[in-house]
């Protein structure tokens, strides 16, 4: 028998739902105290996930869940970047 792989869940901070890791936008605060959207998964830092849909990132802001779990002030011009690559994942589902 061949064991199942598992597979990492990670909470939308929007609608604080589990799901796997790859179907969630990360954004990662660096070292360096950027905020940046990690394509990868991969980059250092503190990270936060959420689901690419606009709602989700909405609840998120409002609630200031991502500058929470971020753990620093998030700029107008990143919330901007990040809600055109979240239309963008939106559209790709």
């Amino acid at each position: 028998m061949s064991k199942q792989k598992k597979i990492p869940l990670r909470v939308c901070i929007g609608c604080r739902e589990k799901l796997p890791k790859k179907e969630l936008v990360r954004l990662v605060r660096t070292p360096e105290n950027e905020v940046v959207l990690d394509t990868t998964g991969k980059k250092p830092g503190r990270g936060a996930y959420i689901c690419p849909r606009e709602d989700c990132f909405k609840k998120a802001l409002k609630g200031k869940r991502l500058e929470r779990n971020l753990q620093q002030p998030i700029s107008s011009e990143l919330i901007n970047e990040i809600a055109e690559t979240l239309k963008q994942e939106e559209s790709e589902l």
